[in-house]
């Protein structure tokens, strides 16, 4: 068996969530409820569920002289459907955060950039220069 992520967030609104991630993302959803929904984000599950904001101070941090949220969570995908999702988000006019290769010509170089869900959540795109660098020192 693959072996796929699983994560379980609050949100605002189901409805407002799930179209968010199926139309204006590209990903799809999977079993539903009138309180809650699973995305497949690229193969890994994330369930919704409509329990109001997560109040919790997330503080920013830099990382080669980029703010990045410490709360975020996303995915790594290739380099092709990378720029496939950020010119589709670009093209919405969606505030994209912090567009930018890290750790250029070093173990780890990626291109990521950060957009904001209904729920204030950051998530991340990331697509690594050589796939076998993603944990690498």
């Amino acid at each position: 068996m693959k072996t796929a992520f699983h994560l379980s967030l609050p949100c605002n609104d189901v409805k407002q969530t799930k179209d968010f991630y199926v139309n204006t993302i590209g990903a799809s959803s999977g079993r539903e409820a009138e309180h809650w929904v699973d995305i497949d984000l690229f193969g890994h599950q994330i369930t919704f569920t409509q329990a109001g904001k997560f109040n919790f101070n997330n503080p920013n941090y830099v990382f080669e002289g980029k703010i990045l949220p410490s709360f975020h969570f996303g995915v790594i995908v290739g380099v092709e459907v990378w720029g496939q999702i950020y010119a589709r988000l670009n093209e919405q006019n969606l505030e994209l955060v912090t567009q930018a290769t890290f750790l250029k010509e070093k173990p780890g170089e990626h291109l990521s950039f950060f957009v904001k869900d209904p729920s204030e959540y950051m998530l991340e795109f990331k697509s690594f220069k050589d796939e076998d660098s993603v944990f690498n020192q």
